[in-house]
């Protein structure tokens, strides 16, 4: 079954062919970080027209890539929740006018859905890794083996990205419960935000991971918020950070925090990346911890979403399963992957010409 993905977001448009959920066959991707790093942020009109240009050529090209014509498609799947309103407008009408065409079957995919299944792309090729302590425990349990080419259920899904963090309990395929989410900021927010504090190029977090490399994660230590259960929250931490490089400056805390950048020198500016990632790592990884806990009939933990690709987080959590980096970010890959897992699950076709988007809904719904 080839599967073609459309994802359009935010501000990467993409496409890609899938075939059976694991084979990717092309994976085409325009971003649009280089028109938003002058702005340290996402400006929705002008991502909406970005996207215009691109959809048709990427589209054409994924299909090219992937040495298909539109009678080796066999199902057209695009996202059509949560995102940017205007930029979901773009992919949701480009797949809606494709299906109607070439008379293809369409499946309306969530984006936080996406993310997670980018842990299966490719797996059934040879992926494989190996669970944590804990986690050998729960498979010695059920008779489980020890390693797997695919995650195992149950499991619990760690979504972080610059819209969310949460956590997420898949008892099976295409089922989700939200055990823990973010109260404010998500972490790839508090990223591009204490970014912007250290002056630092937007995306925040890849800059501040290459910052990092040359600072002391113990130099300055910043709280972890103190959230019940498996809840986050960032704001706090934001805050903390701007808090204490206005005291490491001698500066008071109505000094505007556009201008710190040019009172810091390159190697506080490193001591406080390394120091600010530690402990939003730190953070996320406590919170799978208690998560396993909780639930210790949990098989496996997949990490999805931009921030996925963090090192720092890697290595944190090594008994979890990462997508290939270049899968964190937004793909169409993940669209198609996912949509193959829902027709897997007896998920039927969205009828185009009701097709709905929503910039804000629940991955439960």
């Amino acid at each position: 079954m080839k599967i073609l993905g459309i994802e359009t977001s935010c501000d990467e448009t993409a496409a890609a062919v899938v075939e059976d959920g694991v084979s990717i066959l092309s994976n085409v991707v325009v971003s649009q970080i280089d028109i938003f790093a002058e702005y340290g942020g996402v400006i929705p009109e002008v991502a909406a027209r970005s996207h215009l240009e691109a959809m048709m050529p990427v589209v054409n090209k994924a299909l090219s890539d992937a040495k298909c014509t539109w009678d080796d498609i066999d199902a057209i799947a695009v996202t059509y929740a949560p995102g940017l309103l205007g930029s979901l407008l773009v992919g949701t009408l480009t797949a809606r006018t494709l299906a109607i065409l070439h008379n293809k079957p369409l499946y309306a995919v969530h984006h936080l859905k996406s993310h997670v299944y980018a842990n299966w792309v490719n797996r059934g090729n040879g992926g494989t890794a190996c669970p944590s302590d804990t986690l050998r425990a729960a498979q010695a349990k059920s008779s489980r083996s020890v390693e797997h080419t695919v995650p195992p259920f149950p499991l619990l899904a760690l979504v972080v990205s610059g819209g969310h963090t949460q956590i997420l309990y898949m008892p099976a395929h295409n089922q989700f419960e939200i055990i823990g989410t973010t109260h404010d900021d998500a972490v790839g927010e508090c990223f591009d935000k204490v970014a912007k504090i250290l002056g630092l190029p937007y995306p925040g977090g890849p800059s501040i991971a290459k910052a990092a490399e040359n600072g002391d994660a113990k130099k300055y230590k910043f709280p972890h918020p103190r959230v019940e259960g498996l809840d986050f929250s960032f704001s706090g931490l934001k805050t903390a950070v701007l808090r204490t490089v206005q005291k490491e400056l001698g500066l008071p805390i109505s000094h505007p925090s556009h201008d710190l950048k040019n009172h810091l020198s390159e190697k506080q500016i490193a001591d406080f990346a390394a120091s600010f990632q530690k402990t939003a790592v730190d953070i996320l990884a406590e919170k799978i911890s208690m998560a396993l806990e909780q639930h210790p009939d949990i098989q496996s933990v997949v990490v999805a979403g931009g921030v996925s690709a963090n090192k720092a987080l890697r290595e944190a959590l090594p008994e979890a399963y990462f997508p290939e980096p270049k899968l964190s970010g937004d793909n169409g890959a993940m669209v198609a992957t996912a949509a193959y897992y829902e027709i897997q699950s007896g998920v039927k076709p969205t009828d185009p010409y009701k097709l709905n988007i929503y910039p804000r809904i629940s991955i439960e719904n």
